[in-house]
């Protein structure tokens, strides 16, 4: 049996698991382990443990800048922080909808570009901003889909994309000069969709939203809340800037010292040891997720499967495949959630940078693409969590609807971006 049939074989076998673990209510995470189990044991490898361990802190210090900027967030959110800017921003700006949909914009944006996690930014501040976009006079519905579609941008935002670092670390690239490729995109769509859903409305009833929101502690006040960020920034910014006199500080100490920051300025005591369990509890699904990936990209590495996988995207007609990528990568974000940038994010890499294009701008324009798998069954974790944080009792159909136009946008955006790598390279070196 030659090389090519026998993987085509583990494959067809991974897959069949995959899709029977699915249809025995599994989760995502424990049928990604099954089909690399299931894919080890018919290459003949038995249950290889080392290469189980292996694959499972692949993405190790990916979890580690998810915990502690998650960490940071919940600190500044029970602090009283996101209260205090959420209100601040409403009752500097209710008078100009068009500043207010602006920061409303960048404030759905924070969370998620620090933390690489749309359900954090749904959670930390989606509620918040839900409220007043409803004061605006936005429809439940639409404001749901302002919600998930932001959320999925800011996971793909800069310093923290998943995506990006996922398949950055399975080609071997470092992750580095994809700052402005992700930001400008992700900045510019997510203006567009909150534009595109949010501005016919009415007038903001101050009053109202102000009953509606969390009142922050007497004593928070700007200072408290910038300082924490200042020190987050000014690490990054001084490791560019002098690069052989600093010390590599690495991001999760970064976001440690941020949140350390945040719970010394904060005005209330907190309880940190409850904050820090629940930022665990509230990252086990994404942290199994990664894992599972990591297992997974391991075995198929092991029985040649990636290799396959590898071959056949190289092979295919270049118009297929970019033409195919608006359908093709948010199908992949369902089945795999973040797992999808592993097994197919690399071979998509591997084709472009053999047909000349830029392998950093092009992956970009992949990440801004990958979230909106988040939306699609069977997983469809961040839209189902965008719908019922908005209280939403339409049907999910019709939430879907409202996706479209902004989600159709965002895959031009990205596609573009693919297309045209090569010459927006300059993205890079800013």
């Amino acid at each position: 049996m030659s090389m090519f049939t026998s993987a085509s074989l583990i494959l067809a076998l991974m897959v069949a698991i995959y899709i029977i673990a699915q249809r025995l209510k599994l989760s995502t995470e424990l049928s990604m382990f099954a089909a690399a189990v299931a894919g080890a044991f018919a290459a003949g490898e038995w249950f290889p443990v080392r290469h189980v361990a292996e694959g499972a802190i692949t993405y190790l210090d990916i979890n580690l800048i998810f915990i502690t900027a998650t960490l940071f967030m919940n600190i500044l959110k029970e602090s009283g922080g996101v209260a205090f800017a959420v209100r601040g921003i409403l009752k500097g700006f209710h008078r100009s909808r068009v500043l207010l949909l602006v920061l409303l914009t960048f404030l759905l944006l924070l969370p998620g570009a620090l933390t690489g996690a749309g359900s954090v930014t749904v959670l930390i501040t989606g509620g918040m901003v839900a409220v007043v976009l409803g004061y605006m006079g936005i429809p439940r519905i639409k404001v749901a889909a302002i919600i998930f579609l932001l959320a999925g941008l800011s996971a793909a935002a800069p310093p923290v994309s998943l995506w990006a670092m996922m398949t950055a670390a399975g080609v071997n690239m470092p992750y580095v000069g994809f700052f402005w490729p992700l930001l400008i995109p992700c900045v510019v769509a997510a203006l567009i969709t909150i534009f595109i859903l949010g501005w016919k409305g009415t007038p903001v009833d101050l009053d109202k939203a102000f009953g509606e929101l969390p009142v922050p502690p007497p004593k928070m006040n700007w200072v408290r809340i910038i300082i924490p960020f200042i020190i987050f920034f000014g690490l990054i910014l001084t490791g560019r800037k002098w690069p052989f006199e600093t010390p590599v500080v690495g991001l999760p100490l970064m976001f440690t010292l941020a949140a350390l920051a945040s719970w010394l300025l904060s005005p209330v005591k907190l309880k940190l040891l409850k904050i820090f369990t629940d930022t665990l509890r509230q990252l086990l699904p994404l942290i199994g997720t990664l894992t599972a990936a990591g297992i997974l990209v391991q075995i198929m590495t092991l029985t040649g499967v990636r290799g396959l996988l590898a071959i056949t995207f190289i092979t295919l007609p270049t118009w297929l495949v970019i033409g195919g990528l608006f359908i093709f990568l948010p199908v992949t974000e369902a089945v795999l959630m973040y797992g999808a940038a592993a097994v197919f994010g690399v071979p998509l890499i591997l084709l472009f940078n053999s047909m000349g294009l830029d392998p950093i701008v092009a992956l970009a324009g992949l990440s801004v693409i990958w979230p909106l798998g988040d939306a699609l069954p069977p997983t469809a974790i961040i839209g189902r969590l965008s719908v019922s944080v908005t209280g939403v009792s339409d049907s999910y159909g019709k939430f879907l609807r409202q996706c479209m136009v902004p989600a159709v946008i965002i895959c031009i955006i990205g596609t573009l971006m693919v297309i045209y790598s090569k010459q927006l390279g300059f993205l890079t070196g800013l």
